[in-house]
């Protein structure tokens, strides 16, 4: 393969990509409020960065009122929310882009003030995050609570809101969704025995753990269809102070079921030295995920994680990932892959306006066409 392989076609499930450079979820806190709603700036924000054939995958988006975790996040449980996407999807499809809908709960990373009736965020076991602050419903900083613990009923109708999330998604005009189990989130919450002490089903033994990822991908793929699902995952990730005492034998049997259900793809994260940090290093002293699972998952695989032009064309011209997701970059460069492709400079992100406000820091970033005719 050439070094221009990044710019070389790929099937992923049901989808044809043109090229290999994905648009990262990335999470802004922009939608409308009250009722965390995708609006006008929204559907500008993303079709700016949308591109013959190219895939976007959008911020993660909660799939119910108790899956909220962050103000400002959109939703996908209200018709508003729905209508709203649907101006989302067609400022990309307009330009011949790809966009897949990430879906999430964000269990105990959550505020007692965003839930409905003030209760406390669910989790599988009663284990608060340790080492981090979080936010209230306003955007103050407020420590984490201890959660609840989730019953067994629950969890099946958390299970439920996932699949109606993938149907949601699908009268929003999504071309496919990707289910969240990274970053400390509800279903890594329970991958993990570092924040799942569980000794039901759903607890204990790595297949036990594991079950919920399972439950909830499973009826995402009845919404729809698995050639248009995808998984991410952050297996060496210890952010939202997340451990596991086995990381390869978990996620080894994550990837290999994930594998058997025949999905579009799974995405997973590379550790970064300092999640804050801009430069765009990935942890040397942790292993390739990408490469770690690709074969226990036989098929696709997205790899995520301070990747810069050079480092991700050598990922994919040497197998080790077969597309390459960019977040920082992309939220500065609309034309990130145009960019690419011609070896242009890229502009530089502004990290404060990164989550919350309005156009500044997310619409505003020029092109390289909007340069040229300043010039």
């Amino acid at each position: 393969m050439t070094a221009q392989s990044l710019f070389e076609p790929l099937r992923l499930g049901a989808v044809e990509l043109a090229h290999r450079v994905v648009m990262a979820p990335l999470t802004r806190l922009r939608s409308l409020q009250p009722g965390d709603i995708p609006h006008a700036l929204n559907a500008e924000y993303y079709g700016q960065r949308a591109s013959e054939g190219g895939l976007i995958i959008t911020e993660a988006t909660d799939i119910s009122p108790h899956a909220r975790g962050y103000p400002g996040a959109p939703g996908i449980y209200s018709p508003e929310q729905i209508a709203g996407w649907q101006r989302v999807t067609d400022a990309v499809h307009v330009k011949g882009g790809i966009i897949f809908l990430q879906i999430w709960h964000t269990g105990r990373v959550s505020h007692s003030s965003m839930q409905p009736n003030n209760q406390l965020p669910a989790a599988p076991s009663a284990v608060p995050v340790t080492g981090m602050s979080h936010m209230d419903a306003t955007g103050a900083p407020a420590e984490f609570e201890t959660p609840r613990e989730l019953g067994v009923e629950e969890i099946g109708s958390i299970v439920s809101d996932f699949h109606q999330a993938a149907i949601n998604a699908r009268a929003a005009g999504f071309d496919g969704v990707e289910v969240h189990g990274a970053n400390g989130y509800l279903i890594d919450q329970f991958l993990r025995n570092g924040s799942n002490h569980r000794t039901d089903d759903y607890g204990g033994s790595i297949d036990n753990r594991a079950r919920f990822l399972f439950e909830a991908l499973d009826a995402v793929i009845s919404g729809w269809e698995p050639g248009r699902v995808g998984v991410r995952l952050s297996p060496w990730s210890g952010f939202n102070d997340m451990a596991d005492s086995d990381t390869l034998a978990l996620f080894n049997y994550a990837a290999f079921e994930l594998g058997k259900r025949g999905i579009a793809y799974i995405h997973v994260v590379e550790p970064r030295a300092d999640q804050n940090s801009d430069a765009n290093a990935i942890d040397a002293t942790a292993p390739d995920a990408a490469q770690t699972f690709r074969g226990a998952f036989g098929g696709s695989v997205i790899s995520a994680g301070g990747y810069v032009n050079e480092t991700a064309t050598r990922a994919v011209a040497e197998g080790r990932a077969d597309a390459i997701a960019f977040g920082r970059l992309f939220i500065a460069n609309p034309d990130l892959p145009e960019r690419f492709g011609r070896g242009a400079t890229l502009n530089r992100y502004d990290r404060p306006t990164f989550y919350g406000g309005g156009a500044r820091g997310y619409t505003d970033y020029p092109a390289m066409t909007e340069e040229a005719a300043e010039a």
